[in-house]
């Protein structure tokens, strides 16, 4: 009997959908929806590259191509720009150090300065403020710079230049570390002075000067030997290097190519 009392119109398909929707139509609508968020997707990368490009054209239009330092820029330097994707890591550690021995630099003039409170002689004083002038650009241009143009341009001389000064800078590293008194150095004997002598400030200020002193001074020594074998590995010798400066002469040094 329920087959006579069943409605022979009733449809068997949901009220929400269209028997006479063609699925075809709707899956294409879907795709053409997907292609404009896409659309738009990329439209806003394209107008943010825009702005990067107006903004880099902006600042070689008032600075040249120059963009270092940020507050007053004197050279170009990019690792992103110069450096090859290998070497890009490496590169940016040293550059890292760097910054870490300017830090290092204030710390160890602030210790200083606890130590002269402490009634302990000026000469150090005198002599961490000296380090803190001269050492931040030396060390740039001597080590920083050329091992930065010796993975740019893989010549042999900039990597000679780097191993001289970079060497003299790991000694001085040593020097400061041991902390004779007296020196400029908040190493390990004016440290170990300060907590004796219960001046606890002054003490502090020694301590992360020295770790400073010491995690720079270990990461310069890692990554000096591995620029050691990196040399080795692509053949620059010091007959190359005499070479290079026989026929670039000083000029290279400066120079982007």
């Amino acid at each position: 009997m329920n087959h006579y009392t069943e409605n022979p119109f009733a449809s068997t398909q949901s009220l929400d959908a269209n028997p006479f929707d063609d699925p075809v139509s709707a899956s294409t609508s879907k795709v053409n929806v997907a292609q404009a968020e896409d659309l738009e997707r990329r439209e806003r990368d394209l107008e943010r590259r825009e702005q990067e490009l107006a903004q880099k054209a902006d600042h070689i239009r008032r600075h040249g191509r120059n963009n270092w330092p940020p507050f007053y820029p004197l050279i170009f330097h990019s690792i992103q720009d110069e450096i090859p994707e290998a070497s890009r890591p490496l590169i940016t550690r040293l550059y890292q150090l760097w910054l870490l021995l300017l830090v290092v630099l204030i710390v160890n003039m602030v210790a200083c300065i606890f130590i002269l409170i402490a009634g302990k002689s000026g000469s150090a004083l005198g002599s961490s403020i000296g380090y803190l002038i001269i050492i931040p650009p030396l060390s740039f241009l001597l080590w920083y710079r050329p091992v930065y143009n010796g993975y740019m341009k893989e010549q042999a001389l900039y990597y000679y230049m780097y191993f001289v000064f970079c060497g003299f800078h790991l000694a001085f590293s040593v020097y400061v570390i041991v902390g004779i008194p007296n020196t400029g150095g908040a190493g390990i004997i004016e440290t170990i002075r300060m907590f004796v002598e219960h001046h606890w400030v002054a003490a502090i200020l020694c301590t992360v000067a020295l770790v400073g002193w010491v995690i720079q001074g270990a990461g310069n020594a890692m990554y000096y030997r591995q620029i050691w074998q990196h040399r080795k590995t692509q053949g620059h010798t010091f007959a190359k290097a005499k070479g290079e400066l026989a026929t670039h002469g000083a000029k290279a040094y400066f120079t982007r190519g």
